[in-house]
């Protein structure tokens, strides 16, 4: 069966005439906002530069997941992409190419740009934990710099995709590997359609959410929070060997600092009052500091948030100790 005929467009049910999957920033860090119209109809779409073939564009990658997600989701509400994007390359009009920057109209400005995240959340499926509603919300990010646009086109592109939860009290994606494709290589659209429709039909939201549930059994005291945050901020700086042999971490200072600042001051995953914090707290702290990530490891580190509190939690289960709260 073809692809076209498989994914027949759906109708899709839109809370309002028009609400974007998010009010607030899944992503922060050097990005800006963007309507799908701005992407669709005022943005260059790049080529490959031998044979003048185009890429599969930020618009492609986009509307082929949201036709997918009408597809499996058909009775379900779907919102409207919501999309940050970074790294813009401009250029101009040939008819102003002798003009000075600061002279040039708008028509005659060109731009696109090579970074670009987007998520499209579905209300309608939903759990709760610890009073935190979790939408499902299927996303992805797309990077020109990843793909070889000196040759010429066959070769694969580079995408990735994720189906999880997006915490809505403060707009943290919940990520784990099960839901997350971070290597998904097409060369047309069908094969990018594919992919994100087996990704999307395997994933089993339950089992996610109990591990989401199961961070709620467990907390760390004040001390083992203050050991977790030292040793998070050595773990860089070991001996690879060392390192090796350690849960992965890939937060860096800064991310680190912001979880031990939110850890005092967040209004939703602070500590209790005897300074002992839940992991599904702790875990929040390290979602909400991906925020600050680049376009190119948010999704990666989303995931790793969950691994490496995850890893504390067969920690604290075993009992067989954790270098990073010893």
């Amino acid at each position: 069966m073809e692809l076209q005929t498989l994914f027949k467009p759906q109708p899709t049910l839109v809370l309002d005439n028009y609400q974007v999957s998010t009010d607030n920033v899944f992503i922060q860090a050097n990005t800006e906002p963007m309507s799908m119209y701005d992407v669709e109809h005022n943005h260059l779409i790049p080529v490959y530069v031998k044979d003048n073939e185009p890429v599969i564009s930020h618009q492609d990658f986009i509307n082929s997941t949201l036709e997918v997600v009408n597809h499996v989701y058909k009775n379900e509400q779907i919102l409207h992409p919501a999309i940050r994007v970074s790294h813009p390359i401009k250029g101009r009009t040939p008819e102003a190419k002798d003009k000075p920057a600061k002279d040039l109209l708008e028509h005659e400005k060109t731009i696109y740009y090579e970074r670009m995240a987007f998520v499209i959340e579905i209300p309608t499926i939903r759990d709760n934990v610890n009073g935190n509603t979790l939408n499902l919300t299927i996303g992805g990010v797309k990077s020109y710099s990843l793909d070889n646009l000196y040759s010429k086109k066959g070769g694969d592109e580079h995408f990735k995709v994720f189906i999880g939860f997006q915490n809505k009290v403060c707009c943290n994606l919940c990520v784990w590997s099960d839901g997350f494709v971070g290597n998904l290589k097409a060369n047309n659209v069908n094969q990018l359609m594919q992919q994100i429709y087996k990704l999307i039909t395997n994933y089993r939201a339950e089992q996610q959410l109990l591990a989401l549930q199961n961070l709620m059994n467990y907390s760390l005291t004040e001390h083992q929070f203050a050991t977790l945050i030292g040793k998070s901020k050595l773990y860089n700086y070991l001996p690879v060997k060392e390192k090796k042999e350690l849960p992965l971490l890939s937060f860096g200072d800064s991310q680190i600092n912001m979880v031990a600042r939110d850890y005092y001051q967040d209004k939703s995953f602070c500590r209790n009052d005897d300074g002992s914090i839940s992991l599904w707290n702790t875990y929040n702290l390290f979602t909400g500091a991906n925020k600050q990530s680049y376009i190119d490891t948010f999704l990666d580190r989303g995931v790793n948030a969950f691994d490496f509190t995850n890893s504390v939690v067969q920690a604290l289960e075993s009992k067989q100790g954790n270098w990073f709260l010893n």
